[in-house]
């Protein structure tokens, strides 16, 4: 077995890319305190080519060098806002007709394999705070809250390791019902 070369790879420009399809996404990170995990949930998002990311509250946004150190210059391709409230992007997007989904341990939460989005829906996916998780005052907003299993002694995985879970998961689950 032999690794691919780089031209072998053929990966779009950030100019396709904006012009390219995306999965009916957007990612909210809800007061991210590391900007590596920033850059990693931008380096996630091109890979699976969601929408767009708001980031929230004190996530710092770009350009910002510790974000550019894992994003690689995803904050380039893909979309991004930068919105001082959680609650008030949260709100906005459910106005315009997005699911909200929260990313967290809470009362009622299904895990990934129980969750399958609907056709001709677009979905908000909320990642909180890596020490108090999503903000207590956009939960009761949120239409789902999806929790990763785990079964170790932990009960808690990077921000940046669940958004490339559920990032993912959702990117298949889209690619199977024809919606990407």
């Amino acid at each position: 077995m032999e690794k691919l070369s780089m031209s072998e790879l053929n990966r779009m420009t950030v100019e396709d890319f904006k012009n390219a399809s995306k999965i009916p996404l957007i990612v909210i990170l809800d007061n991210i305190r590391s900007q590596h995990n920033t850059g990693s949930v931008f380096r996630t998002s091109d890979a699976f080519r969601i929408e767009k990311i708001i980031l929230c509250g004190i996530t710092a946004a770009p350009p910002n060098r510790e974000i550019q150190k894992t994003a690689l210059g995803a904050t380039e391709s893909v979309d991004w806002e930068y919105n001082t409230s959680t609650l008030d992007a949260v709100l906005k997007l459910k106005q315009d007709g997005y699911v909200i989904v929260a990313a967290e341990q809470a009362q009622g939460s299904i895990i990934p394999d129980d969750f399958i989005p609907e056709k001709d829906k677009k979905y908000v996916l909320i990642f909180g705070n890596e020490v108090s998780g999503v903000s207590d005052e956009v939960m009761p907003h949120c239409d789902i809250c999806i929790e990763i299993p785990q079964y170790g002694t932990k009960h808690s995985l990077n921000v940046s390791v669940s958004a490339g879970i559920l990032i993912w998961d959702l990117f298949l689950k889209f690619r199977r019902s024809n919606q990407f």
